[in-house]
């Protein structure tokens, strides 16, 4: 087998999300696949280089899944030769600072998002890069989620008619660290470390809602911290300083007209749906309801009749009267898949928008969010140019 090898630092594989879904479920995963194949025939081979700040975790992290490459040198790993790509999965604080040195260093750019604390260094990053005349991509993995990728279907395929409206619903209950561990590390609740629910899901939002329904063209949020005090990962209690809820209005220009999408997120809400994120699509032809994997459709020739009558018990089961869509195809793990685009990207040079200018437009609309909720008011989003 004609094997092709590509050298790659991952910096905060120490991480959740650098380990989990970056490490484990992507990169790793490729290798045990036999490598990624290319167009010539042969396989592209993922050579790791494992940065972080703990020696001790690094080494525990390579043992387990036998690779010998790592350190804490961030600047060391750059400076080889041997490296193409530099990935980024550390905390937003970190990331601007390290994603510069890599451009630089002339390497090749994937990175987490929010791709810098604030707008100016996200643009700044893609301007750089750019100059550079590197690749750049980042992660934008829940348009490769099986039930987004149907959503996604159903639109291009023009089964909503012309699209009226999108509403959201994202989050669950982190827990506060007291009498149960919470699930998110505490950094995320700490305004200073660059936490906050907005500054996190906001650029989600925005990538979901852009790629699949039109550019955001103004936004209205209120954003709050419902749980003020919450306990680290030492046991010790904690000022939360960071947004833990955020109510988003986003409007959106649609290609047949002005699209509303309404999307709460929020870490301090129990779950009652069938999946941890769900969009419901209303159109003149017909709606949907999107979670992780599924989608769910009624069609307008398909629409019941209710009536309104509170002085009687709902007899009617709703859910029922929806059509599940098929998958139709096989879904592979949403953030492998964005690797492999990544890479063929760099080494093959095929097309890839998912790069540090729509990062940045995620940065743009997180500001936005949150100079809305703190003004009061609303906040139209001026289209960013390179």
């Amino acid at each position: 087998m004609n094997r092709r090898s590509i050298g790659i630092v991952v910096n905060g594989v120490t991480g959740r999300m650098g380990y989990r879904q970056h490490l484990v479920r992507s990169l790793l995963a490729i290798r045990e696949q036999g490598g990624l194949p290319l167009r010539d025939g042969s396989r592209l081979w993922p050579e790791l280089v494992l940065v972080g700040r703990s020696e001790t975790k690094l080494a525990e992290i390579a043992a387990r899944h036998g690779l010998t490459d790592w350190t804490t040198d961030l600047s060391a790993a750059l400076a080889r030769d041997d490296v193409e790509i530099y990935f980024d999965a550390q905390v937003t604080s970190q990331r601007e600072k390290a994603i510069r040195a890599a451009i630089e260093a002339g390497k090749h750019i994937y990175t987490e998002k929010p791709t810098a604390e604030g707008l100016a260094g996200a643009v700044d990053l893609a301007r750089t890069a750019d100059a550079a005349r590197i690749k750049h991509g980042v992660v934008q993995d829940k348009l490769f989620l099986p039930g987004l990728r149907k959503l996604d279907r159903l639109v291009r395929g023009g089964f909503f008619g012309r699209v009226l409206s999108v509403r959201g619903e994202f989050g669950y209950w982190v827990f506060e660290g007291d009498w149960q561990a919470a699930q998110r590390p505490s950094w995320n609740y700490r305004a200073a470390d660059g936490g906050g629910i907005v500054t996190d899901m906001f650029p989600h939002w925005h990538y979901v809602l852009e790629q699949i329904f039109g550019r955001v063209t103004a936004v209205t949020a209120h954003v709050t911290t419902h749980i003020p005090r919450r306990v680290d990962e030492r046991g010790e209690e904690y000022a939360a300083t960071a947004d833990d809820a955020a109510y988003g209005i986003f409007e959106i220009a649609g290609p047949d007209g002005p699209i509303v999408a309404q999307i709460n997120s929020s870490w301090a809400v129990r779950v009652y749906r069938d999946e941890l994120v769900e969009f419901q699509v209303d159109g003149t032809e017909g709606s949907a309801v999107a979670g992780l994997r599924t989608c769910r459709i009624q069609h307008r020739g398909a629409t019941p009749k209710p009536v309104w009558n509170p002085d009687l018990p709902a007899t009617e089961d709703f859910r029922a009267q929806w059509q599940v869509v098929p998958d139709n195809e096989e879904f592979d793990n949403g953030f492998k898949a964005q690797w492999e685009l990544f890479l063929r990207h760099v080494v093959e040079d095929v097309p890839y928008t998912w790069d540090l200018w729509a990062g940045a437009r995620g940065v743009q609309l997180a500001e936005c969010g949150l100079f809305s909720a703190r003004e009061g008011c609303r906040v139209e989003i001026k289209e960013l140019r390179a």
